[in-house]
């Protein structure tokens, strides 16, 4: 979620101003927001998200306590390799979030096999990931996930229908997961070195080499 504040400025002798400000983390919002109002010179201000949905002061204090414990700021890129010969699958993950003030990134990967297509891969790989995020707790919040399979990211934001029958299923997988733990979810599209880490993740889950690495930043 992001956040912008709508306010009034007052000087000491009686001159506003209204200004809005760019998009902004909760936590920098909250700090913000109490910072002006402790200054006793902004007789009004308002908190808007990116659906144009006002908060007040005390539901977002309430939503970043949440946060204390659950992870936030989640951007996740993933990457899917196939191997032609053996319908094998190489699924690779990597997932950046936030969590009791720490930064986290997550490395996963898992072998697969009976695939028929690199475009399945690339979605095996997006429900694989979809499913680590649901290991986390990760909840309730809007998420954004990179990838360099225009496929992916122009079927999932239904820009281009979903003819094949082996692709619909996995779409459909992955949007259950999505529904059925609240995620609001942004797909983009990344070159392949952009997308390098979830790239040798799924090159090396093809060799059988598992991965599972979490590190603090």
């Amino acid at each position: 979620m992001k956040l912008r504040m709508k306010m009034i400025y007052r000087t000491p002798k009686g001159t506003e101003a209204e200004f809005l400000s760019d998009y902004l983390p909760p936590g920098a919002a909250l700090l913000l927001m109490e910072d002006m109002q402790q200054s006793g010179r902004v007789p009004q201000i308002e908190l808007l998200d990116q659906y144009e949905t006002e908060w007040t002061i005390k539901e977002l204090r309430s939503y970043m306590k949440e946060l204390e414990t659950e992870p936030y700021n989640v951007r996740m890129y993933v990457d899917g390799g196939f191997d032609k010969e053996t319908g094998r699958g190489g699924l690779g993950c990597v997932i950046h979030y936030e969590q009791n003030q720490k930064k986290y990134r997550l490395r996963r990967n898992q072998e697969m096999e009976q695939l028929i297509s690199n475009n399945e891969a690339e979605y095996a790989a997006l429900h694989f990931a979809i499913g680590v995020l649901s290991e986390l707790g990760v909840k309730a919040q809007e998420i954004e996930i990179y990838t360099d399979s225009r496929t992916v990211v122009n079927q999932m934001s239904d820009e281009w229908p979903i003819y094949e029958k082996e692709l619909k299923y996995w779409a459909d997988k992955v949007d259950d997961v999505v529904k059925e733990i609240g995620l609001t979810v942004q797909y983009a599209h990344v070159d392949r070195k952009q997308n390098k880490e979830a790239d040798q993740l799924a090159s090396q889950a093809l060799k059988s080499i598992q991965i599972d690495s979490t590190i603090q930043k």
